[in-house]
């Protein structure tokens, strides 16, 4: 996990939504990194009880994940916007042979609600 400082983006004053988004998306992060920790223990032990613990544990981090996800999702409008376009993006992506067939404006196209 990274050692970030906890103190480096405190400030004087409360957070507006969007300050606040920015700094959960570190959360995530962080939670991201724990979870790609514990997987590549898990990947490199054969001893099962470390394993048992360890993907208990990084199933925990992916809820967190998903958690912080919900709520900058909520805080940034324009986030949650990328994210409703997401789908419709990716299926003309994958729906090309090889994904560069797939032109930036047909892309940005199917993100448009």
């Amino acid at each position: 996990m990274p050692q970030t400082d906890p103190f480096t983006y405190n400030t004087s004053r409360k957070l507006s939504d969007t300050e606040l988004a920015r700094v959960l998306r570190l959360d995530a992060a962080a939670e991201l990194d724990a979870m790609n920790l514990y997987e590549a223990h898990v990947d490199a032990t054969d001893n099962e009880d470390a394993k048992k613990l360890l993907r208990f544990i990084a199933k925990d981090e992916k809820e967190h994940y998903a958690l912080f996800q919900e709520l900058i999702r909520r805080l940034d409008p324009q986030e949650a916007e990328e994210i409703a376009g997401a789908a419709s993006k990716l299926d003309v992506i994958l729906a090309s042979p090889t994904g560069l067939e797939a032109s930036e404006e047909e892309v940005e196209a199917a993100g448009v609600a």
